[in-house]
């Protein structure tokens, strides 16, 4: 399975948050933006780290914000959110994040696909500094293997 296609406002560089609270919040509300889930899906993510831990910071440096697919989520979707300033999610091994992916799947069969591509665009060394340091969403969708949505 590919990613979902990564159009320029699914993608907000250089972003400034309080926490990890907010940088959940606004991968979040780059999901709504582009159509992909309502609001509430942003507090079921947020309530899943506050309930699990930090267990979305799955690499040094980038977390990968998603909770279950519901009536919250419209259609796939991915977020990319670069931090101007790391925030620490609390992770032992892996904080301060700078990258926040965000992650709505339409459906539960779609879920663990769209993890393990985005789990294979990471496998590429330095993929999460080349996001973190991208100036571009075209930079953002190179390092990720990600598309252009056709249109």
């Amino acid at each position: 399975m590919e990613l979902p296609a990564l159009p320029d406002d699914a993608v907000e560089l250089g972003a400034t948050v309080a926490d990890w609270r907010g940088a959940i919040e606004l991968a979040g509300s780059v999901l709504t933006r582009i159509g992909a889930a309502r609001p509430g899906y942003t507090a079921a993510m947020v309530h899943m780290v506050q309930e699990r831990g930090p267990y979305i910071v799955i690499a040094p440096g980038l977390a990968l914000a998603h909770a279950r697919s519901d009536v919250e989520v419209q259609a796939d979707g991915l977020a990319v959110v670069t931090l101007a300033q790391p925030v620490a999610f609390g992770h032992p091994h892996n904080d301060p994040v700078r990258v926040v992916l965000a992650l709505a799947a339409a459906s539960p069969e779609r879920h663990l696909p769209m993890l393990a591509a985005i789990a294979n665009a990471f496998n590429a060394r330095g993929a999460v500094e080349r996001i973190a340091a991208a100036t571009t969403a075209a930079e953002v969708r190179a390092a990720l293997g990600a598309q252009t949505p056709a249109g």
